[in-house]
């Protein structure tokens, strides 16, 4: 049964320390300068065209700052990204049990890839050579630039769970024995449609849910850098995510 099982892990609080990926993205290239003036009335137009809609819109589902920005800007500044150590070793028990690795998040899907990268390597370290599969925000492209416009919808609140739902059908994997692990009140519906639900250094809002369903609470904070090893595979492999420079 383990291959029709996986391990879903939020990445933003729960396998990696806070600011966020795309926080830290965001910081880098303002502090560059390498978003243009223009890409901030662009951002400011959207997120008025979405306030009918919410906050959550607007925070989540705005990605125009970066129309017309190079992708590979949002892997320079990311050499080595530091995980929690407890949610890589949480990683690695999950693997040994065969199930699938699946990082879900509503970071830009460059970055979970480098995440993923990482992560593959250091489990490669371990002896555990698998592939982790990733569900991401994925915003258009253009001859290698931006678009700013997004494909789908952003991966937060419910649509981390319908994506979840929708590669479980697509592999054939058993939700109900599949485990999920977030850190936020957001995560909710996501941890729900899992069998197992894990609350990671949780709030005082998602500690109670958990308590009420039963799901174990989890506290991570020794933190660890992944670099790959100049012998393995990944590195060359994270090379070709970041490209050049």
């Amino acid at each position: 049964m383990s291959g029709s099982v996986a391990a879903f892990f939020d990445l933003d609080g729960t396998l990696l320390p806070e600011p966020s990926l795309e926080q830290r993205l965001f910081s880098a290239l303002r502090k560059a300068r390498a978003i243009p003036y223009r890409n901030y009335l662009l951002w400011l137009g959207e997120a008025l065209r979405l306030l009918p809609s919410g906050l959550l819109p607007v925070q989540y589902s705005n990605k125009r700052y970066l129309s017309g920005l190079n992708v590979d800007l949002a892997l320079q500044h990311f050499d080595s990204l530091v995980f929690f150590e407890e949610g890589t070793g949480r990683v690695a028990w999950h693997a040994r049990q065969g199930h699938q690795i699946v990082l879900v998040s509503g970071t830009l899907r460059p970055l979970a890839e480098l995440a993923a990268m990482s992560l593959e390597c250091e489990l490669e370290a371990r002896g555990l050579p698998i592939h982790v599969q990733i569900l991401a925000t994925e915003v258009a492209e253009s001859r290698g630039n931006w678009t700013g416009q997004l494909i789908g919808r952003a991966l937060y609140g419910p649509g981390k769970a319908s994506a979840v739902v929708a590669l479980a059908q697509t592999r054939q994997w058993n939700l109900a024995e599949c485990h999920a692990y977030g850190n936020a009140t957001l995560d909710c519906a996501f941890l729900c449609v899992a069998g197992h639900g894990h609350a990671v250094n949780p709030g005082e809002e998602l500690a109670a849910i958990a308590n009420r369903k039963d799901w174990p609470i989890w506290h991570w904070h020794q933190e660890k850098r992944l670099i790959p090893r100049t012998d393995s595979s990944c590195v060359s492999g994270i090379q070709s995510v970041k490209g050049p420079g």
